[in-house]
């Protein structure tokens, strides 16, 4: 079973609670019993802390550092480095790499012709790719509550980005483009919400998968065709792509059986 960040702010958490009580059983009579407890309340607080904020990032360093590999139902596993699936299937290896896609722009929001061209650079970019290529969306109906908040904010980092890459003495023309898009989206939405329109959802990645003699020659097959998948899609659709790695990688895995049942939990899990 897959490794789940929540489980680790759990045990961060009750090692703080066991510290607590510790401090409350000794009554302060030993102090070596309260230094120990103490240190236990404050290491465990700030692990819950850390685990729920930066998660994501703590957990492959310490996967990688400690050379864990976790063992998944079914025969997969995910090595150290968090950042591939692999199974092996009669002395075969098979590696999977997951690709996060960043889509600024509706269907929508275009003219029925820019739909069309839109259409024929996806045909294009696919076209070119040789290998068998899945792409996954999750649509869903979001929750007003707080969400007006939310997408303002977003707003705000979206234009503070495009300023960034304005001021530079030679910006980046498709960066530019594709901060533009951005601040556009989280504008429309803003407009959306202002007119009573119920704002929609969509979550967006991508499944490559290539094979190997040894885990290594596997692994290394995946990132050639997910470095390419990258360059192909990010730019014939102008669209931000990004290879996942330790949860969010876990996350699109777990996908590929089971989605969350609702908006709130689909939210929570990449929010």
């Amino acid at each position: 079973m897959a490794f789940d960040l929540k489980y680790y702010s759990y045990g961060s958490a009750a090692l703080a609670l066991l510290g607590l009580m510790g401090i409350f059983m000794s009554g302060g009579g030993n102090p070596v019993v309260n230094i120990i407890a103490g240190l236990m309340c404050m290491l465990g607080a700030i692990g819950a802390v850390a685990f729920f904020r930066y998660g994501y990032l703590l957990v492959p360093l310490i996967t990688q550092r400690a050379k864990v590999v976790q063992i998944m139902e079914g025969g997969y596993e995910i090595p150290p480095a968090n950042d591939v699936v692999l199974k092996n299937v009669g002395g075969v290896y098979y590696a999977t790499k997951y690709l996060g896609v960043r889509i600024y722009e509706s269907a929508s929001e275009k003219s029925n012709d820019e739909n069309v061209i839109y259409s024929e650079y996806f045909e294009r970019a696919i076209s070119s790719v040789k290998y068998v290529t899945k792409f996954a969306l999750m649509i869903y109906m979001k929750d007003i509550t707080e969400h007006r908040n939310r997408i303002e904010t977003k707003h705000a980092e979206a234009q503070l980005r495009l300023a960034r890459e304005r001021d530079k003495p030679e910006p980046d023309v498709l960066k530019m483009d594709r901060f533009e898009k951005e601040v556009a989206m989280w504008e429309n939405q803003i407009n959306k919400l202002t007119r009573g329109i119920k704002p929609m959802g969509l979550i967006s990645y991508v499944m490559t998968t290539a094979v190997g003699v040894s885990k290594e020659a596997a692994t290394a097959a995946a990132q050639s065709q997910a470095n390419e998948l990258k360059a192909t899609i990010s730019n014939a659709l102008n669209v931000q792509v990004d290879v996942l790695t330790g949860e969010e990688m876990l996350r699109c895995f777990q996908w590929e059986t089971m989605i969350p049942p609702t908006a709130q939990e689909l939210e929570q899990a990449v929010l």
